[in-house]
Formats: structure tokens, sequence, C-alpha cells
């Protein structure tokens, strides 16, 4: 009975997944984010991604932060973010407050949950705060060798100078779980536009492709994990080519 419920849930996640059209692709260092909270678990975590634009122009991102598990369903982290838009120089973009709030205990249902709560205050005050929230799922198949995740976020800018819509944005993964230090799968982001009234089909975008991704003990409850996507464009919308990666080290 178990599995048969794990089956639907990786079922009802693959198929909200395809069902999601077309969408503007997030951010090139964006990532997929579970819903697992470790307490007492500390992290120093960089992040960066570089996409290939339509116009054969390049834009970048990355970020670098420390994290901890607060409690056993709290993990807060602060983010300290940097952009180098097309044409132009690296500069510090932001900062960022993230908390991940786990709302199931791992494993006891077939689908864990979580919550995103984001805040982020760019260097530019006209553009106030960005506040980025929404359910955070995911599931395991197949004994355990099988991962989905399935993350819907709502964006929306407060305070800012010129109003702005609340928008919906996705993130999905998949992955077979191989070895600890290695494991593949497929990742895919992008946005729909807003969250009451969609943007036509040409106006959004999607990415996606193979991932790469593994956990390294370095030492005594010390570990480095990683994760390398690879994502290209779906439509004629979205990016050509995104080039991400994250390295956390974990102690």
């Amino acid at each position: 009975m178990r599995t048969a419920l794990k089956a639907g849930a990786l079922g009802a996640l693959v198929s909200s997944c395809l069902a999601l059209p077309m969408a503007v692709s997030a951010g090139p260092s964006d990532y997929v984010i579970s819903p697992i909270v470790e307490e007492g678990e500390k992290e120093i975590d960089f992040k960066a991604g570089s996409r290939k634009l339509r116009d054969d122009r390049r834009a970048s991102a990355y970020s670098l932060g420390f994290g901890w598990g607060a409690t056993s369903w709290w993990f807060t982290e602060i983010y300290a973010i940097w952009h180098k838009p097309p044409d132009e120089k690296h500069g510090f973009d932001a900062w960022e407050w993230e908390n991940k709030f786990q709302l199931t205990e791992t494993g006891k249902y077939p689908l864990d949950v979580g919550f995103l709560l984001e805040i982020e205050r760019p260097k530019e005050r006209s553009e106030g705060y960005e506040l980025r929230w929404g359910p955070l799922l995911q599931t395991e198949f197949g004994g355990g060798r099988l991962q989905a995740n399935l993350n819907l976020l709502l964006v929306k800018h407060v305070r800012a100078e010129q109003p702005s819509n609340t928008e919906l944005g996705y993130q999905w993964q998949i992955k077979y779980r191989w070895k600890p230090s290695f494991e593949v799968g497929l990742q895919g982001f992008g946005e729909v536009g807003p969250w009451r009234d969609w943007a036509p089909a040409s106006e959004q975008s999607h990415i996606v492709g193979p991932a790469l991704f593994g956990r390294v003990r370095v030492g005594d409850h010390q570990h480095v994990k990683y994760n390398i996507g690879l994502l290209f464009a779906a439509n004629q919308a979205a990016p050509r080519k995104t080039l991400r990666l994250q390295a956390e080290y974990e102690f």
C-alpha cells in the first residue's frame, strides 16, 4: 500500500510538471529547494550560474550564504548576491534571507511537505523588497532510488516605486540515487507570469536539462554537497543555455 501511495505521489508530481506551460525562466543561479531540515546542521553555500541569451550575450549571478538548522523544522540562511547583466561588470546586487519550514515528518507520508519564505533587499532601493514564498514537495520511489521534487513559488515586490503583480514560478527535479557521491537526474525552472492571469505562451519560457548531484564526506560530521545543471531552452522565449552549480560545505 505504501509503495502504491508513493507511486501515486510521484505520478502527481510528474504530471504537475508536464502540465505547466512554457514559462519566464528563473535566475541563472537558482536551485531546486528541498523541504527537508536537519536540526543543528550548519552550511556555507556557494551558488553560481551563467546563461546565454537569445541575442548571444551572457548574464551571470552568484551568491554566498551561511545557513543553520535552528530547529527540527526551521532552517534559516543569509545570502549576499552578485549579478552581472549583459555587457556590464559584476556588482553587488542584494541581500537575501531564506527561511525553510518542514511541515511533515521525513518519510512519514507519501509526500514530504515544506514551505519557503524568502525576503530579498536589492541594492537598488527603488525596487523595494522582493518576497518569495510557496510550498515545497518531495517524494521517493523505487525503494528510495528515485526522488522527485516540485516547488510552486510566488514572487512579489513590495514598497517598490513601480507597482508589480504577484508572479508564479516553479522548479522541479527528478534524480536517481545511484550512490551518495554521484547521482543523476533532470531539472526544470520557469515562471508563468501573474498567478491569476498567466502570460501568453509566447511570452513565457521554460528551461530543462540534465543534472549531477553528490555528497562527499570530508571529516567527522563534515560533508561537501554539490549539484550541477546544464539547462536548455524549450521554446523561443527562454535563454538558449544556462549552466548552474551549487556547492555546500556542511558541518
